[in-house]
């Protein structure tokens, strides 16, 4: 189990998860836009996890980590009829 971890690939698992999660959801009638607001905040927050894990530089880690939020608020906003 530790080596799932420090090769980074516990990250890869879950990155895989989204991915069907998000042909699923495609398949369902959701919109590209929808799941880029739904599942790329989680898809980026995992990114970091990774390159955490693998101990990559600091900025593999946090700029992946950071992009997450403002994704993540403008689908807040676009689901709450606030434009974006």
């Amino acid at each position: 189990m530790e080596a799932l971890f420090r090769s980074g690939h516990a990250a890869d698992i879950v990155l895989a998860v989204l991915l069907v999660e998000a042909i699923w959801l495609r398949m369902r009638g959701f919109a590209w836009r929808d799941l880029a607001g739904l599942l790329g905040p989680a898809a980026l927050l995992v990114l970091g996890l990774r390159a955490a894990l693998v101990g990559a530089p600091w900025y593999w880690i946090s700029v992946p980590v950071a992009l997450a939020f403002p994704l993540h608020l403008l689908d807040l906003c676009r689901r709450s009829g606030g434009g974006a």
